[in-house]
């Protein structure tokens, strides 16, 4: 099942529903309302398992709207919290993992589809990329999980642009915090939530990122160095985890390039669905445009795979 939550065109309220192949059946009497839009979806996953059968059921027989008279918001529109992975694919020839280690980004920053990556107002050496990674939507309380009992702890999955700020300004701009991850706007999610039953294996799983039409990012998620029962295992040792909060997997950074004023952004994971948004730059800055060949990228053509030989 995909849920969404989503706006009819005109009306301004976001309400849950079931993205179906033939469009977007409401919910919105048929589960319990939270305050907000994400205590609506928290209160979802909470009771998914009771809730279940009257959603399918409204899903195959209730009254579908077209995805041209809908705009889809962000499916967690203020998750809890993020945790997102620092790097975590096999990346430069690599034999052996590098420890597992993430940082927390800031949940204000959470856009959806159809919405504008805004790059900040500040005259720093930076230069702003986008990250397209698989996120795990938590189904808690959830702590201490071991790997064996990982699906236990995720109700779901998403997809995130961990849009970025690197260069000189990332490594001096605050003592070389991870803030520059944190701006406004810097964390689109959507355009579901797939169920955990939507995806066989969360470790075979295509993600597609194009801007302006040229495809970026295109890798497979078999290709993480930590895969996600050792995510889940590591993020529930730390702390407690919420229905509704986010592991976001990392990115392979082959294909990572700049963002920048005008530009349209398309991101896609298989089983999970595409979605579209815009950049602006109120200072108007330019990068060359394309594949970045710094030390964070290795392959122009975004596809080489980079996992070592098994031994």
């Amino acid at each position: 099942m995909k849920l969404v939550l989503f706006e009819t065109r005109g009306a301004g309220n976001a309400s849950p529903g079931v993205l179906t192949e033939r469009g977007v059946v409401g919910i919105g009497d048929a589960v319990p309302a939270g305050h907000t839009p994400q205590a609506t979806m928290q209160r979802i996953i909470d009771d998914f398992v009771t809730l279940r059968p009257a959603l399918e059921r409204r899903a195959r027989d209730g009254r579908a709207v077209s995805l041209e008279h809908v705009r889809l918001r962000a499916p967690l529109p203020r998750p809890g919290k993020i945790l997102a992975c620092i790097a975590n694919y096999w990346e430069h020839g690599a034999l052996e993992a590098r420890p597992l280690n993430m940082f927390l980004k800031n949940p204000d920053a959470v856009i959806g589809p159809g919405d504008t990556i805004v790059l900040p107002e500040l005259t720093e050496p930076w230069i702003f990329m986008h990250e397209a990674e698989l996120a795990l939507v938590m189904k808690g309380p959830a702590k201490a999980v071991t790997q064996a009992g990982w699906r236990d702890a995720v109700f779901g999955y998403t997809g995130m642009i961990d849009v970025s700020a690197r260069g000189e300004g990332r490594r001096t701009w605050k003592a070389g915090s991870w803030l520059g991850k944190s701006f406004d706007t810097f964390a689109p999610i959507g355009p579901c939530i797939a169920t955990l039953d939507e995806i066989a294996d969360p470790n075979d799983v295509h993600v597609q990122f194009w801007v302006d039409g040229q495809l970026r990012h295109n890798y497979n998620t078999d290709d993480m160095e930590h895969l996600v029962p050792e995510l889940v295992e590591f993020a529930t040792s730390i702390m407690t985890l919420n229905s509704g909060d986010l592991i976001a997997c990392g990115t392979n950074h082959e294909g990572l390039g700049p963002l920048q004023d005008g530009e349209i952004v398309d991101f896609e994971i298989h089983g999970i669905g595409r979605m579209r948004l815009s950049v602006r730059d109120p200072l108007k800055r330019s990068w060359e445009k394309g594949i970045y060949m710094g030390p964070d990228s290795t392959n122009p053509e975004a596809v080489r795979r980079n996992r070592p030989p098994k031994t």
